[in-house]
């Protein structure tokens, strides 16, 4: 009898033995607070993956910089600190002109020409992440970039002197060529920001203006439809090759929901977002002419310091998208 309970206890080890070494757990650090719908679409990614690979593979969510800095995710994918995470492309631009495509203004600036530009890029950004190790899941869009301003603007020339948010090189070239002042700030760190009088401007969507109650701070906002740029979510190469094959398959299948499902959101909670920005006593303007214009010369530049920066691989992305 005593025989049979070791044998009996002897399985039951083996049997979570066999557990533990079938499942597989991934950290996922993202930048933005839990609420933003980006960070609730990872969320449903991870809850997708769990359920498609039959618990084998578990991925946690760290939200609103919990885990890494916005900077900081991408090294730590690389470098298999994180076995995947979320990060926004044109943060990267000083590393590789490709990661900024989505950020030069004027370009593609509704979600059907983003898609079309995301389209030409995604082989060339796809080989870019090979080289560094790292495998692209999917992306998804921030909404049309506005700018807020505790000032008015109808014209270039208001700007001058605002102490403009720059989170990327892309906002920091906007502000080198309006002469404005600028001023780094993540996400996380937006609202203490607003509140000490560290800035008084920015470009960004209506969603980061929602999360960040830029409107206990800010009254203006020029629905300027600059770009679209976009998150992406990335994993460690190795990672993912350690996996088996059907909690690879489970991850893809995941993963293109997720970009389907993401777009979607994107796109509908655009004006949700801007309702909710009038309702807290912000004043929505459409651009002046006169803006307008001096935004297209802003843009026409940075196209052309792109194209020179990005080379034949920018030029061969540029005409991919020309042609769609």
């Amino acid at each position: 009898m005593a025989t049979q309970r070791l044998a009996v206890a002897a399985l039951a080890l083996a049997l979570a033995n066999s557990v533990a070494v079938a499942q597989t757990r991934w950290d996922l650090p993202a930048a933005y607070s839990p609420g933003n719908f980006h960070t609730e679409n990872l969320v449903q990614f991870a809850d997708d993956v769990d359920k498609a690979s039959g618990g084998r593979l578990k991925i946690t969510v760290h939200s609103n910089a919990s885990l890494f800095k916005a900077p900081e995710i991408k090294r730590a994918v690389q470098g298999a600190q994180a076995q995947a995470g979320e990060i926004l492309l044109v943060n990267f631009e000083n590393e590789n002109p490709l990661f900024g495509v989505d950020g030069v203004p004027f370009l593609a600036t509704s979600y059907a020409d983003s898609m079309k530009l995301y389209k030409a890029s995604r082989p060339a950004l796809e080989k870019l992440l090979a080289a560094q190790g790292i495998k692209l899941l999917y992306t998804v869009p921030w909404p049309p970039q506005g700018i807020f301003s505790k000032k008015p603007i109808n014209s270039t020339a208001d700007m001058k002197g605002l102490k403009w948010r720059a989170y990327s090189p892309a906002t920091a070239r906007i502000a080198e060529l309006v002469n404005a002042q600028p001023v780094t700030v993540q996400a996380a760190e937006l609202s203490q920001a607003m509140a000490t009088g560290v800035i008084d401007s920015m470009m960004t969507s209506g969603s980061t203006g929602f999360d960040t109650k830029t409107f206990e701070y800010i009254k203006n906002f020029y629905d300027t439809q600059a770009w679209l740029p976009k998150n992406a979510v990335i994993a460690n190469q190795k990672a993912f090759d350690a996996l088996d094959k059907p909690s690879q398959d489970a991850l893809l299948r995941a993963a293109a929901a997720a970009e389907a499902r993401g777009w979607k959101v994107s796109d509908e909670k655009t004006h949700w977002y801007y309702e909710q920005l009038r309702k807290n006593g912000m004043v929505i303007h459409k651009p002046s002419a006169q803006l307008t214009a001096d935004l297209k010369k802003v843009g026409d530049a940075m196209l052309q310091d792109w194209l020179k920066k990005a080379g034949s691989d920018g030029q061969a992305v540029m005409d991919a998208y020309r042609k769609m």
